[in-house]
């Protein structure tokens, strides 16, 4: 039993850390590049067509970077459903059922073209991933200390 509190201590830590390092990336959403830096903070000029095929190229570096977390979030859903081995009361694990509603809400996002909707989206995601961790570890630990004869009634 000690063996599987200290893997949760471990996953939540690792969760954690990710999580923060993700947090102040999508909070921050800063520039990738000098260039993006520059373009942010210096007086536009007029538009000409290169003008257009550069924020094209931008925009394609921000779907590209939305993309990436969105796959960083689903990976980590699923490593976190892993977790969630009990039926519920239908007979079908909660693993399979949280893997395939999170598959639904994915694709249902799939082709959501607004930047804020995408990060509101990531963020919240994030959100109950953790949520969901926290409280699973929190059951474990009074599941423990129950067994150990604490008692501890929350």
């Amino acid at each position: 039993m000690n063996l599987k509190l200290q893997t949760w201590l471990r996953l939540s830590r690792l969760i954690t850390r990710n999580d923060a390092v993700l947090s102040q990336r999508l909070l921050h959403d800063g520039p990738d590049t000098i260039e993006e830096l520059l373009d942010r903070h210096i007086v536009k000029k007029e538009k000409t067509v290169d003008d257009d095929e550069e924020d094209e190229l931008l925009t394609r570096r921000r779907l590209t970077s939305t993309r990436r977390e969105a796959l960083s979030l689903y990976r980590d859903i699923l490593r976190a459903t892993r977790f969630f081995m009990w039926p519920d009361a239908t007979g079908i694990l909660w693993r399979d059922v949280l893997r395939e509603n999170s598959r639904k809400e994915f694709e249902e996002a799939r082709f959501e073209k607004d930047p804020e909707v995408i990060t509101r989206l990531l963020i919240g995601g994030r959100d109950a991933v953790q949520s969901a961790l926290d409280k699973l570890a929190e059951k474990q630990r009074q599941q423990i200390d129950k067994e150990r004869g604490r008692g501890d009634w929350r």
